[in-house]
């Protein structure tokens, strides 16, 4: 082979790379990229005294576990990334009941972890936290029910089933004593239904009755009242329940502005309870500083933005479904890393949530790498849809074939033509 025509190759394989480039937001995968990476370190700086507390033959063992869920999610991104949106949508109809199935039976399953069943044990010792898939399920199924009936939410007698799987979910969450994960879905959902228009007199009247049930379920339980009584004044029960609040502050408060070094926080070593999960963050800022915890913050804050910014471009598209999905993936992680963090700062009681893509969690971080990936997906259909190129069901008989293949030829697949052939 000929010098010239090697170059030409490599010529044309650069400028394809360049085009490939444009198809994707490069910023934001690779900020959840090192996010991703800095979770790793932080859960193997934070759980090795951990495990050792706890006799593990390998004190790196939830480092490993956590690394083998990372790589499971990153596979399936690869895969899913490849996914149309109106797959997902198509996938709601079943999503939906069997996330709820498995809600309805985890009391009864579910394995016990100080005690609450909010795990569900699955060959090969991995254990499956249910609520983290109906957070996700929640955003697909409101998405799709505003995609295809976004004109009659004027009408309550037509739209007020579509809480009732919501209220179901919330209510079975609620049953295996995570309030937590049930409040992050009222959140999603009553978000939702303020971005999709619903009318202010209804919209007051499910915030009214999420709170109300969010105030009895506190109410009728000591041990949350307890917590709510030192939750801003966690030295009144230094040796109770204000035992982890003291632990995350004095962490905090040692650490300072610059921290004491990677791996020589204190604290996680026997004084602060889950240290690897639900107080990451306490064992990040002692350990790298207050300035290390502002970014984390800054950057969770960036995402939540950049997650808006695709779904009002989708809006704006007219690609309703992908837009809500975006924007309830960006209320999602703002509403999780917010209650987190103000679990550690002793803003708010604790919840037993994790912080997203930095926490041990195998469900959680798998789930949230599906969704990211999801969000990926929106932003490309948005750059393709601006291109001429669009991703519609073709199956979807609310738009006349006509006009489906107008502009746009599409394969029986849903695939426009022009990407098959590249």
């Amino acid at each position: 082979m000929k010098l010239s025509t090697i170059f030409q190759q490599r010529a044309a394989f650069d400028f394809n790379f360049q085009e490939k480039r444009k198809d994707y937001d490069q910023i934001l995968l690779w900020v959840l990229l090192c996010l991703l990476a800095f979770g790793l370190i932080m859960v193997y700086s934070a759980s090795i005294a951990q495990a050792g507390l706890t006799n593990f033959a390998n004190r790196n063992v939830f480092f490993i576990k956590q690394a083998q869920f990372a790589i499971i999610g990153i596979l399936l991104s690869f895969l899913l990334y490849r996914v149309p949106m109106w797959r997902w949508q198509r996938w709601t109809k079943l999503a939906l009941p069997i996330s709820l199935v498995i809600l309805v039976i985890l009391p009864f399953v579910g394995e016990e972890i100080n005690g609450a069943r909010r795990w569900l044990s699955l060959p090969g010792g991995i254990k499956m936290q249910p609520s983290e898939i109906f957070k996700l399920v929640t955003i697909m199924y409101m998405a799709s029910f505003f995609k295809r009936r976004l004109d009659v939410l004027t009408d309550f007698k037509r739209v007020r089933w579509v809480a009732v799987p919501i209220a179901a979910g919330v209510a079975f969450i609620l049953l295996t004593k995570d309030l937590g994960s049930a409040f992050v879905v009222l959140i999603i959902a009553i978000a939702l239904l303020f971005l999709a228009n619903l009318p202010a007199k209804w919209f007051l009247f499910v915030v009214g009755v999420g709170a109300s049930v969010v105030a009895l379920v506190i109410a009728s339980s000591e041990f949350r009242m307890r917590r709510i009584s030192v939750m801003w004044q966690p030295w009144k029960d230094p040796t109770g329940t204000g035992y982890q609040s003291m632990g995350s502050l004095m962490s905090i408060e040692r650490g300072g502005w610059f921290g004491e070094g990677l791996g020589n926080g204190i604290f996680k070593r026997g004084f602060l309870p889950e240290a690897h999960t639900d107080f990451i963050a306490a064992v990040i800022t002692e350990e790298l500083g207050l300035i290390t915890l502002t970014a984390l913050i800054l950057c969770y804050g960036w995402i939540v933005w950049r997650a808006f910014k695709i779904g009002k471009q989708a809006r704006d598209l007219e690609l309703h479904f992908n837009s809500f999905i975006a924007i309830g993936i960006g209320v999602w992680v703002a509403v999780q890393s917010f209650i987190n963090i103000g679990v550690n700062i002793s803003l708010l009681p604790n919840k037993g949530l994790t912080l997203p893509l930095v926490s041990y969690g195998g469900s959680s971080l798998v789930i949230m790498i599906v969704a990211f990936t999801m969000l990926l997906r929106v932003d490309f259909e948005n750059r393709k849809k601006e291109q001429g190129i669009s991703y519609i069901d073709p199956h979807w008989d609310k738009i006349p074939e006509s006009q489906n293949h107008a502009a746009n030829p599409e394969t029986e697949e849903g695939q426009p033509e022009n990407e098959l052939t590249q």
